[in-house]
């Protein structure tokens, strides 16, 4: 079984997926680092060389290569429900947590890091906010079709995450520590 955090960029899935893994006593792995050790480039890199059509090529078979294992915590990237095959495969695999934030909170922890010399690539030529509003609206839709589990994130301590996340995942006892 597997276990797939999604949501859109800040929403906390880099920051649950740890603590989660730890509480069931599962291995955990960002999808996003996973990718960008493989292929030895930033995603900014990656966006800039080969287009996003090529990172999401990447990115899908990754996923499918992860949720082919066992007792596994994902953190997806915030693009990744954007593949139709990867949402059927995450869910395939086990139960998809959906971690939900409002624009406010998404901006307050990733404005910074989006724009000129930032650590996100620009998916489009809006304005960084803009750009979230729009992404965030159109992804929002495919989150919840892939999610079995929906959990708000908006002013929640990481702990309260996990605990939250943990009583709702379908996993027998003998597959916790």
């Amino acid at each position: 079984m597997v276990v797939t955090l999604i949501g859109f960029r800040g929403a906390g899935k880099s920051s649950v997926a740890p603590r989660l893994a730890a509480r069931l006593g599962w291995d955990w792995i960002d999808a996003d680092a996973e990718l960008t050790r493989r292929l030895g480039r930033s995603i900014p890199d990656i966006f800039a060389r080969e287009g996003e059509a090529a990172f999401r090529r990447y990115e899908a078979d990754l996923l499918a290569e992860l949720c082919s294992r066992d007792r596994l915590v994902i953190a997806a990237g915030g693009g990744a429900v954007l593949n139709a095959e990867t949402r059927r495969r995450a869910q395939a695999a086990g139960p998809v947590v959906w971690l939900r934030a409002s624009i406010e909170t998404i901006w307050s922890r990733i404005g910074h890091d989006l724009g000129v010399g930032g650590g996100r690539p620009a998916l489009t030529s809006l304005d960084p906010r803009a750009e979230v509003e729009l992404l965030l609206t159109q992804r929002e839709p495919l989150y919840a079709e892939a999610a079995s589990i929906v959990v708000e994130t908006d002013d929640r301590s990481v702990d309260d995450l996990v605990r939250t996340i943990a009583d709702q995942l379908p996993i027998p006892p003998e597959m916790t520590a």
